[in-house]
């Protein structure tokens, strides 16, 4: 029960700061090279996340997928990781947009 109300003070916080005439902090850039920097960024967080996460089904799964995919050219294969990359990068950009 303590756990749901901090989590419901935590989520709340933006709007208590706003209440208290505070403003909430934001990623919004004020200048073109805020901008570029924030996109640089996020776009190396996104890229590394998806390579990190095509790594992981690749162990949790039997076999090695990268070495079926290039050596043995399997296109079964290749389509199941093309979808595990796919899935991965709409998470994330879920994330990074809310």
């Amino acid at each position: 029960m303590v756990g749901l109300a901090a989590a419901a003070l935590a989520l709340n916080v933006p709007a208590l700061m706003a209440a208290q005439g505070d403003s909430a902090p934001s990623w919004h850039a004020q200048t073109i090279g805020q901008a570029l920097g924030y996109m640089l960024l996020f776009a190396a967080v996104g890229i590394a996340t998806a390579i990190a996460g095509y790594k992981l089904f690749d162990k949790c799964t039997p076999g090695d997928l990268h070495r079926e995919i290039l050596e043995n050219k399997n296109i079964a294969a290749a389509i199941v990781a093309a979808a595990v990359i796919l899935g991965v990068c709409l998470i994330i950009a879920a994330a990074m947009v809310g």
